[in-house]
Parts: structure tokens; C-alpha cells; sequence
């Protein structure tokens, strides 16, 4: 993990010698995280994350000069990708990409158990509007605290609390019919 000296450094790089290598570092870090994002957002549509992924770091790569360093770059990051899946959003259920969100610690748990785990979570978050997922990926999945998610989203703090209630309650309601 980068360190948030790194970090700036790496970005002046960019900024001021439009260093490539110095992007590339960033994008080596904060990849594999936005792409379990964008693909949980998605439904697990590999092609169509790759395109929002794509198209995230190359409009990041040519606004840099833009970013103004008020939050972390995840973050910016981050807000990029979710307004380019907005952009880009097709309808359907969530039925796969749900490896990272049902990751399971506990290594006693047989395959059986696993993928029961697995089909548990995609009921719940199908349970839920886009708005709601994407705020529930970003809160457990994603780790964001709640600030970070009112930046990446542009949503009001008091609507993201409010939206995560309604998933939170939503998602136990979809648990409790099965």
C-alpha cells in the first residue's frame, strides 16, 4: 500500500512530467481493489467491467492535472469509476462477481456451504436498487467509511446513512425468506 507521501509524489510525477511509469505504479495499486468494485457493481459482467475500468484510469490518466489532492486518490478514483458505471449501466441481477464479497475465512466451511454462502449474498443484494448496492459494496465490501462514500457518490451523509438502513434492513428481509 502506498503511503499518502507516495502517493502525491507519484501524482506530481505525473503532473508535472506527464510520467507514465509514475501512473502506472498507481493503477498497479488501486487496480485489482476498483476492479472488484466495478465488478460487484456490475453484476459480475467481466467485459463490461473491464470497460469501465479501462475508461476510469485513462480519464484519471488525462485529468490528473485536475485533481486537487482534497481526498486520497482511491477515492477520485473511485468517484470516476462509479460515475462512469452510471453512465454505462445495464439492468440485471447480481449472480456472479461475488467471490471477494462472500470470501469466507473460515476454511472449515465444506464447497456446499460455500456456495450457499455465495447465493446468500446475491439474493440480498438483488434485494436492493442500484443506489443501495453501490453503497453497500462501497461501506463492507470496499471498507469506506462514510465521508469517502458521500465524495465518491456526491450523495448527502444523512442519505447515505439512510440508504444503508434500508439495504441493511432489505437485505435481512430477503435472508429471512429463505
Amino acid at each position: 500500500m502506498l503511503s499518502k507521501f507516495e502517493e502525491i509524489s507519484l501524482i506530481a510525477r505525473c503532473v508535472a512530467a506527464d510520467d507514465r511509469h509514475a501512473f502506472g505504479r498507481l493503477v498497479d495499486e488501486y487496480q485489482a481493489g476498483l476492479r472488484r468494485f466495478v465488478l460487484n457493481l456490475t453484476g459480475g459482467d467481466a467485459s463490461q467491467t473491464d470497460d469501465i475500468a479501462q475508461e476510469t484510469f485513462l480519464k484519471a490518466y488525462v485529468s490528473i492535472r485536475s485533481f486537487k489532492g482534497l481526498a486520497r486518490f482511491k477515492t477520485w478514483l473511485y468517484k470516476i469509476a462509479y460515475r462512469e458505471f452510471l453512465a454505462n449501466r445495464r439492468g440485471g441481477e447480481i449472480v456472479s462477481g461475488l467471490d471477494e464479497v462472500c470470501s469466507v475465512a473460515d476454511s472449515n466451511l465444506t464447497p456446499e456451504n460455500e456456495v450457499e454462502s455465495k447465493h446468500d449474498v446475491s439474493v440480498a443484494l438483488n434485494a436492493l436498487n442500484e443506489t443501495e448496492r453501490s453503497l453497500v459494496l462501497l461501506f463492507y465490501m470496499e471498507d469506506q467509511p462514510i465521508k469517502k462514500i458521500c465524495e465518491i457518490t456526491e450523495l448527502p451523509e444523512g442519505t447515505v446513512k439512510v440508504y444503508l438502513s434500508r439495504a441493511r434492513n432489505k437485505m435481512a428481509k430477503a435472508l429471512k425468506s429463505l
